[in-house]
């Protein structure tokens, strides 16, 4: 049974339907909830209830679904993941493997063009996510 997603209108739903992906560890599903969630209003609908392993079900949507189809969509992503609460000490959390899965997406985008970012945009980000 596919989780069905539709575009939050706040924070709690958004959260609610964060924890029914992370339990059901739905990918596909957290790449349509990225898809349709404007990149601009994620620090706000994550609120301060970003945990690690909420960012890598991000990432891993993002590199499995996303970034493919819509790599500057991914790259927004990215951006505005870093710019929510939390987000330095969940990163100061992951597991090495954890942000070579982080480093993986980073390959993928650079190796895809895309008019929303440069390559220069991409190194700096990197920078932000300690890669």
């Amino acid at each position: 049974e596919k989780l069905r997603v539709s575009e939050p209108s706040n924070a709690y739903d958004f959260g609610q339907i964060i924890n029914a992906v992370n339990a059901t560890k739905d990918k596909a599903a957290c790449a349509d909830l990225l898809t349709i969630t404007d990149p601009k209003k994620l620090p706000v609908l994550l609120s301060n209830k970003l945990e690690g392993e909420i960012l890598l079900i991000f990432i891993q949507s993002l590199e499995h679904y996303v970034a493919g189809k819509d790599p500057g969509l991914a790259y927004q992503h990215l951006f505005y993941l870093s710019k929510a609460e939390r987000f330095k000490v969940v990163l100061a959390l992951l597991s090495k493997n954890e942000k070579e899965e982080v480093q993986q997406l980073f390959d993928l985008l650079s190796e895809s063009q895309s008019d929303q970012y440069s390559l220069e945009d991409l190194e700096s980000l990197k920078k932000v996510y300690e890669l």
